[in-house]
């Protein structure tokens, strides 16, 4: 028997003519490599947020809560439906929904449990989101857990002095749906806002940092004399850009001044442009 090839797709005509086999097709492919954890792009079954998790087969947890019902109201699972469950720390079990009553369900494990360590290098992220108005703070702790910055902290600067506890506890909650969107198994770390005479010391600890200036070198040119680090800082000021004694306390400290290229860019588009670039060629050299 021959079967002809799509030119285009480079599958075979007669699936390149039934989209719902392609599909499935496709789908099989993804859940061939589903047990591959150190993927954690991989698609396979639906991921759920929970802080317990059971240490082996067999163990049983109680959700509830907002993760509930996600399960049960929105994605509409059933008994005996296969989930995994992750704590947000590297460690996930897959296992599936035992009992269901108006209060909760119970998951059951039917493998035991595994743990992921992180990818390395970590990034933590130092911005000055407070001025940011609208969604653009929750934009950028968005983008910030997807690329997998190890943290995020916001920065009070002398033009960016205040962050409400409300929205704190707002970007916590971006962070934990962009994290099961992403399919990480680490969770980013929010910390609390701090100043920038307390990030000094931290700065002066890390072998890596950089600081977004106008004033700065192209971070190409400077990555290539940089040598690959297991932990790095990145540093973004407000709009209005940092005080020249502010940006005087972190390049003393040993933070490497960096430019973006020519124009001015908002405190979102430099975090997202800097981290990813380092993302990259933190990926490049390993």
């Amino acid at each position: 028997m021959v079967i002809a090839l799509n030119k285009m797709t480079n599958m075979p005509s007669f699936i390149a003519r039934q989209p719902w086999l392609k599909l499935k097709t496709t789908i099989n492919v993804v859940r061939a490599f589903s047990t591959d954890y150190s993927n954690q792009s991989r698609g396979g079954l639906p991921r759920f947020f929970s802080p317990t998790l059971p240490s082996s087969k067999g163990g049983v947890v109680r959700v509830q809560g907002d993760e509930f019902w996600h399960m049960i109201k929105v994605l509409r699972l059933k008994v005996n439906d296969r989930i995994e469950l992750f704590n947000g720390k590297g460690c996930l079990v897959e296992g599936s929904i035992e009992k269901v009553d108006r209060t909760g369900l119970d998951f059951v494990a039917i493998r035991d449990s595994v743990v992921v360590h992180p990818h390395e290098p970590q990034w933590d992220v130092f911005a000055a989101l407070g001025t940011l108005k609208g969604g653009r703070a929750d934009w950028l702790v968005e983008k910030c857990t997807e690329l997998g910055a190890s943290s995020i902290t916001p920065l009070l600067t002398e033009r960016s002095a205040l962050i409400s506890e409300n929205r704190v506890d707002r970007l916590q909650r971006v962070i934990l749906a962009a994290t099961k969107q992403c399919q990480r198994l680490h969770e980013m770390t929010l910390n609390p806002p701090m100043q920038i005479s307390s990030i000094v010391p931290m700065v002066a600890r890390s072998k890596l940092s950089f600081v977004a200036t106008a004033e700065g070198t192209p971070i190409f040119s400077t990555l290539e004399s940089s040598n690959i680090e297991a932990k790095g800082s990145l540093i973004i000021g407000p709009e209005g850009d940092f005080t020249e004694e502010e940006l005087k306390m972190i390049t003393e400290a040993g933070a490497t001044a960096v430019g973006l290229g020519p124009h001015r860019l908002r405190v979102e588009t430099a975090t997202i442009a800097l981290l990813a670039t380092l993302i990259m060629w933190s990926d490049s050299q390993q």
